[in-house]
């Protein structure tokens, strides 16, 4: 052998033995222009219209996973306001308490989780843009530790990649040391999403079956104006809007829906169980996403007995733009009631 071959093979070895990665990059966009929302309108209105208040935390840009791809997926978390116990009900006479929280009074100390999936066509939008920054700290005002995501996105990542990064989100959250860190109840996580972001949170609901406290399961879905059946029959048939039967296609990374195999495992009722939690749908009724995927899925949820909630408001705004005061109190109902208080 010579010199060469055996300095060929040491080098390959290494490799071999060091885990070899390709180059790392991030996901999150390199221009501001990116990091616009699906609300495409200037108005105040949706989630514009909340006003944050104090005490709300931000950590930014936490990494949660790197793929195999070399993608360094990172979240923001938004924290409620530390809560303090009241002081003047406590009685002087008593001792000052001693040891350590009871397992009981350190569980009902821990928050329930929402896992924020900001939408844009699976290709664009970022989790730090100003309306979803908005999402996260009005899910944080409301008593959930909230975690906003990116993924990858198209063109560089097709389905499944956003849907793994979502569901390693959800892990990365779960496991016992990040989980302490925020003071989340690991069995209490939930999602959320708008748009494309609704479509992932609905997909993440179906993902797996059994235990929604193992793994990349959650315990609620709250999705507003997601495109669910992605189907031949839904989207062409259907006369969905040619616009997003090519967004669909980008996403999917089919020529055509017609044979398009993965439309079936990116449409959350195709793999629906009665094991997977409840949902809450909101859409309005006249805007890009038919009125039918909204209705269409709320039948699928009642043919498999799982609890489900249906909202519609008259015109044509979409996703996070129809998240108004009222539609927020909705939803944090339903969360809520899902996850617990």
């Amino acid at each position: 052998m010579t010199v060469a071959g055996a300095v060929g093979i040491a080098v390959a070895a290494t490799a071999l033995l060091g885990g070899f990665r390709p180059q790392l990059y991030s996901v999150t966009p390199d221009e501001p222009g990116d990091q616009r929302s699906e609300l495409v309108t200037t108005q105040i209105v949706g989630i514009r219209t909340f006003e944050r208040p104090e005490g709300i935390t931000v950590d930014e840009d936490v990494e949660y996973g790197t793929q195999a791809d070399g993608a360094v997926l990172t979240l923001d978390v938004c924290s409620p306001p530390i809560a303090t116990a009241p002081t003047d009900l406590a009685d002087p006479a008593d001792p000052a308490p001693t040891g350590t929280a009871s397992a009981t009074e350190t569980a009902a100390a821990l928050r329930p989780a929402v896992i924020s999936i900001h939408g844009g066509s699976w290709a664009r939008g970022d989790k730090g843009n100003r309306d979803w920054r908005m999402v996260c700290t009005w899910l944080a005002s409301e008593g959930f530790v909230a975690y906003s995501v990116n993924y990858r996105l198209v063109p560089d990542a097709v389905f499944p990649a956003a849907l793994d990064d979502v569901a390693l989100a959800v892990e990365w959250a779960r496991a016992a040391a990040n989980a302490q860190t925020y003071g989340i109840d690991p069995d209490r996580i939930g999602v959320f999403g708008g748009s494309a972001g609704g479509n992932l949170a609905a997909l993440l609901g179906t993902r797996g079956s059994g235990s929604l406290t193992d793994g990349a399961r959650v315990a609620a879905v709250a999705e507003l104006s997601a495109p669910l059946d992605l189907s031949y029959q839904a989207l062409v048939r259907g006369r969905a809007p040619a616009g997003l039967q090519n967004i669909v296609l980008d996403y999917l990374g089919c020529d055509t829906l017609r044979n398009c195999a993965k439309a079936a495992a990116a449409s959350p009722a195709s793999t629906l169980d009665s094991s997977d939690p409840p949902v809450f749908l909101g859409t309005s009724t006249e805007e890009y996403i038919p009125l039918a995927q909204a209705t269409g899925y709320a039948a699928a949820l009642e043919r498999t007995g799982i609890d489900h909630e249906l909202v519609t408001v008259p015109g044509t705004l979409h996703s996070i733009g129809i998240l108004d005061a009222a539609m927020r109190e909705k939803v944090s109902a339903f969360l809520h009631g899902a996850l617990g208080e």
